[in-house]
Formats: C-alpha cells, structure tokens, sequence
C-alpha cells in the first residue's frame, strides 16, 4: 500500500465539537493497532516511510493533532494543550476498538503518548518515546518560538522546502528527495496561489506563553506520569538534541518505565524516522 486513507473523528473541546484528522495504513479490520503522532508545528504525514514499514504487521494510524493537517483548528486557541490533545486521542482510540496498541510519539507527540499510557487502565501495551521526556530544556522552546505561528509564505514548493530545512536541522541528514516528501504535507496553497503552512498559527499562542516557572511545574506533573508508565518502553534520542538533555535520557532508564535507550548520532531534535536505522529500531522494539 503506498498511499494512506483519510479518515475524521469528532472530537469534543471547550467550544464544541471539531473534527480530527487521521491517515490510516494497512488493512483496517486488523486488531494491531500502532498509533503514531508527530511533533509541535508538523503533521501525520510526517510518518509516512514507518507506516510503510509498519503496515504488514500493524493497522497504523497517524493523526494530525487538532490544528495542523488536515484537522480543524481550535476557536479558542488556549485548548492548544496536551491534556486537550489526550483527551482527543481517547476518542480516536474508541473509534479504532483496537485489541493491541502500540504508540509511538515525536516530540509532543510522545507526551501525548506518555499522557495515555500513564493512565490507569491504558490500552497503550508499547510506547516509543521519540526525543522527548518530562524535562524540556527552555532553551530549546525559546528556538522553536522564533518561528512557530510566524506569518509565512512562499512561490514555490523548492523556496518553502528550503526554509523549512533551514529551520530543522536537527532533524538530520535527508536527501532532497526524501526532505520534499516531508514538506509537501506541511503546507497549503493560499488564495493568491502561494504555499503557507499547514497548521494554526494560533498553536504558539499558549506554546509562546511558556516561562522558566511554568515548565518546572510541568515537568514535575510529566515525571509523576512517567512513573506511572508500567509498559515496554523505547527512548529515541538524537545524540545532538537541545531538547532532551542526556541526564534526562539517563534518568529515564532509572525510573518509571525504565525505558531502553537508542541513541543517533548526527541527529538532534528530533529525528524523523526516515532513515533504515531509525526505522529498524522502532520495528525492532514493537516487534520484540
């Protein structure tokens, strides 16, 4: 199968209802279930090579979070949170009736993960953690503010990859063909013809109101969560990461879930699964 199905399930949020976009591999009445969600700004499309590689043994599913892709965005952008995002996942998880679940999570993705499998009763039986863990360095929010929700457009889909790649070297070595194949999905022509991205440029609006204080208070609840965590576990980490420091990483390995670690060099934050190493590790692990 080469190319995913799109498929909407609604959603319930402050304001009402909005419905959430998700991309679907693989034969839809197989039990297996393998949801995989992508980071801040990015889409379910990101996942596209690890749903091919995946899709022989899983149904996979990779939702665009509410706000990017193909979902709607919020009225009220202060539900741009990842307790809100939870929430949206449960839903989806009713309408998937999945017997086995296995979850893998770039960046806030992997907390949305980390919310779901934390919870008691959770169907989450796998979890792949990919570059990301209860401490976030400010450093690295203060990198990515410097773009989220700016008002951007290009004239062409080159000019829009270039920017892009600008933007996210730590994402690693991709050739130009595999990195046009990750831009595509992440833009949306305007009226006037030109490409924009694909999401709400409201999602900085509660990312952008972060401070030092705020984000210690989060990692406290998010380490409270993670020892939570009872199943399997997979920590992805980019070797050159400014998110996910490498005494968080190795913290990780100590508590709650005690989770195995996988390091890749030439990667920082946070690597895109493209590459057969990266792939292999994922597949390696859910399959164990």
């Amino acid at each position: 199968m080469t190319e995913p199905r799109l498929n909407h399930v609604q959603c319930l949020a402050a304001r009402g209802l909005h419905r959430m976009a998700y991309w679907e591999w693989g034969d839809a009445a197989n039990p297996r279930v393998l949801v995989c969600a992508h980071g801040l700004s990015r889409q379910g499309r990101d996942f596209d090579v690890l749903a091919r590689a995946m899709s022989d043994t899983y149904r996979v599913v990779c939702p665009d979070v509410v706000g990017r892709g193909e979902s709607d965005a919020l009225a009220d952008p202060t539900g741009y949170q990842v307790p809100a995002y939870v929430a949206d996942m449960v839903t989806l998880l009713a309408r998937l009736n999945a017997s086995t679940l296995h979850w893998v999570g770039t960046s806030m993705g992997g907390l949305i993960g980390l919310g779901l499998a934390s919870l008691k009763q959770s169907p989450v039986s796998r979890l792949v953690l990919n570059d990301v863990g209860p401490a976030v360095r400010f450093e690295a929010i203060q990198r990515i503010g410097t773009y989220l929700g700016a008002p951007l457009r290009w004239k062409t889909l080159d000019e829009a990859a270039d920017y892009l790649w600008s933007i996210s070297q730590g994402f690693g070595p991709h050739t130009r063909e595999q990195w046009l194949a990750l831009t595509r999905p992440m833009l949306r022509t305007d009226a006037e013809g030109f490409f924009k991205p694909h999401y709400d440029p409201h999602i900085a609006v509660p990312f952008k109101a972060l401070t030092p204080e705020m984000l210690a208070g989060a990692e406290a609840m998010t380490w409270f969560a993670y020892d939570a965590v009872s199943c399997p576990t997979l920590l992805l980490r980019g070797a050159d990461s400014d998110l996910l420091t490498r005494e968080t990483a190795q913290a990780m390995t100590q508590r709650g879930p005690k989770a195995q670690l996988r390091e890749f060099t030439g990667v920082g934050h946070a690597p895109m699964l493209v590459a057969d190493e990266q792939v292999r590790a994922v597949r390696e692990f859910l399959l164990s």
